[in-house]
């Protein structure tokens, strides 16, 4: 496995098979646990932690920063979009593969998604001040947490969503059923329905 797989939450790092299975059991209307994951320990909370998805209940919203992404045509693939990608995957093999889990895994995942609510940032600077502020707030709750990031390491992380945020922001307006366009302050400027 490529080594830029070691940080997580681009797709093919994430558990699908988990997902399908709640997914499952909601259709179903069986009980399931749902995950969280703890930022400050860049893993997984206890099992025990999880909140339960009750039987029979009628709405499961699923959120994620890549939820509804295509995956990219070999074409835009090609090119590095930051230094990190230049100089940690020359050859492109690891935006091949996670191009590769768009198109399989998270595809027919995402297919069985009623509707899909995307929430459009202005711009990839605006995203990565927002994870700026999540860092900041995840510091000031818990100063000892292991994975704290400085500026440096924060720019390194979010170099890995680079690419796909842009393209999210490109395209997804005409794929997401409603994009709810926002401003540098979170607050909805639009909202557009499509179809």
């Amino acid at each position: 496995m490529h080594p830029l797989f070691a940080t997580r939450g681009v797709p093919g790092t994430h558990d699908v098979a988990l997902g399908t299975s709640i997914l499952d059991a909601f259709l179903r209307g069986t009980a399931a646990r749902l995950p969280r994951f703890d930022k400050g320990r860049d893993e997984r909370a206890p099992e025990g932690d999880w909140p339960l998805l009750p039987r029979g209940c009628d709405l499961l919203v699923w959120e994620g920063w890549c939820l509804g992404a295509p995956p990219q045509t070999d074409e835009a693939l090609a090119a590095p979009v930051n230094a990190r990608e230049r100089e940690e995957d020359p050859q492109g093999i690891w935006r091949g593969c996670v191009n590769a889990q768009l198109a399989g895994p998270y595809r027919a995942l995402f297919e069985r998604m009623d509707l899909i609510a995307y929430l459009q940032a202005p711009s990839f600077e605006t995203v990565f001040a927002w994870r700026r502020q999540q860092e900041e707030a995840l510091r000031a709750a818990r100063p000892d947490a292991p994975e704290l990031m400085d500026e440096a390491a924060l720019r390194r992380f979010i170099a890995l969503y680079e690419r796909l945020t842009r393209h999210m922001i490109a395209v997804m307006p005409s794929r997401a059923d409603l994009t709810l366009a926002l401003d540098a302050e979170r607050r909805c400027r639009s909202v557009t329905r499509r179809g």
